[in-house]
């Protein structure tokens, strides 16, 4: 049962990156369809089993944001909006138990980061096509995007794609699968130039760190194969990537100059006066638009204005418990998180983004990959320590000691209750 529902769950992050393109009347996108499904059988695994992993102190955090999202619902104008921001507040939390529940081992971790990436192509092969298209058309198009995307929205989505593929482009172990992650680089590359989002470019540049950080961490074969892979991402990118995003790109230095940011300026600075009159507690789940009168184009500020420095705190606190146990991890898995949280970061500064899939699809696979990886290093440390028992002084042996943290049960599976 467990295996249906991870396989599920799979479907689902594999839907993530593309889910506008198809949306099924009465329900919504596919990856909805997707995640009901896997939470069904989820809680099916988890009844049979009896039994669930304990959960860690990122959750218990991201639990209390929801909670306190949830009583913000109820004192904002519109309650209605208020509650429907709170459901979805509620399913991305079980988006954070589900990966935390099926994802338990290093293999299945990488298995869903696969999966995302994957759903990633879709989109970009899909924005081409979109591109294609529209070539010599009589309409006048500056951006393109996957079908039913917004183009700053999709750039987002395709960035944070980045570090995962390099990462498993360089340490997957199916050859197959390893060349489809690297495949992405350049297509990502191009899909994101065509959108034209300079928010999404910036973002891509954090995410393209990964490659000078890890370098050093790969054999001499993998690193002149790298070497090789970005220069043809980057040919490829200038030389199918259209005009018109280059010319808007090329604006970006003077609308930050000018401190105009597409007209966002004005609105966060509506939003931070909003703020400054109920700054405990906010004006309430969803009450951004309702307060300034526009979207937020910013997600920390828009949890700032709607739930107030509490809600922010706790939001931030998501981050925070996830930065903490990165130091444990072995030098390029702490890397590419790094750079993961920093991409994801960079991402939600320019949008709205607070209660979005990839968002806490990249938050709940942090927090699976790294307490993963820290299980199976405490119980290799352990079976080293058991390969070499000591002398107790008296001509015997004395029983080996557990090292300190290394798990109980199971390494990889992780605390149950």
């Amino acid at each position: 049962m467990t295996t249906v529902a991870y396989m599920a769950l799979w479907l689902f992050c594999f839907a993530v990156p593309w889910e506008n393109i198809i949306v099924i009347p009465g329900l919504g996108t596919i990856s909805k369809l997707f995640g009901i499904v896997a939470m069904g059988v989820a809680v099916l695994a988890a009844l049979s089993s009896a039994r669930v992993r304990r959960i860690q102190p990122f959750h218990a955090v991201a639990l209390l944001f929801v909670m306190w999202a949830g009583l913000g619902a109820f004192y904002v104008a519109d309650e209605a909006r208020g509650l429907n921001k709170f459901g979805t507040y509620f399913q991305l939390f079980l988006v954070l138990w589900m990966i935390w529940e099926l994802a338990g081992t290093p293999k299945r971790q990488l298995g869903l980061l696969f999966a995302y990436v994957c759903g990633a192509i879709v989109a970009a092969t899909n924005t081409i096509m979109v591109y294609r298209s529209l070539l010599g058309s009589e309409k006048y198009v500056r951006r393109f995007s996957a079908e039913g995307f917004d183009p700053n929205d999709l750039g987002m989505t395709l960035a944070l794609a980045l570090p995962m593929a390099w990462y498993l482009g360089m340490t997957y172990r199916q050859p197959i699968m390893r060349w489809m992650c690297r495949g992405y680089l350049p297509l990502g590359l191009v899909a994101i130039g065509m959108t034209g989002s300079r928010g999404a470019l910036l973002a891509s540049i954090v995410a393209l760190l990964i490659v000078p950080l890890s370098v050093t961490q790969l054999s001499r074969a993998k690193v002149g194969g790298a070497i090789v892979l970005l220069l043809l991402s980057v040919v490829v990118a200038v030389a199918f990537i259209p005009t018109a995003s280059w010319e808007r790109f090329a604006t970006t230095g003077s609308e930050v100059t000018a401190g105009n940011m597409n007209n966002r300026m004005a609105i966060w600075k509506a939003g931070i006066r909003a703020f400054t009159d109920r700054p405990i507690v906010g004006y309430g789940t969803s009450g951004f638009n309702w307060t300034v009168h526009s979207e937020p184009h910013n997600a920390y500020l828009a949890v700032l204005v709607e739930n107030g420095l509490i809600g922010l705190a706790l939001y931030l606190s998501m981050f925070l418990a996830l930065f903490l146990k990165l130091f444990g991890l072995p030098t390029l898995e702490r890397r590419f998180t790094l750079i993961l949280l920093a991409t994801l970061g960079v991402a939600l500064l320019p949008l709205g983004w607070e209660d979005r899939k990839p968002v806490w699809f990249v938050l709940g696979i942090v927090a699976a990959f790294t307490q993963g990886h820290l299980a199976v290093m405490a119980g290799a440390a352990w079976q080293q320590v058991a390969r070499r028992p000591a002398s107790n002084g008296r001509g015997g042996q004395r029983r080996p000691r557990m090292p300190l943290g290394a798990p109980v049960r199971n390494a990889e599976r992780g605390p149950r209750t």
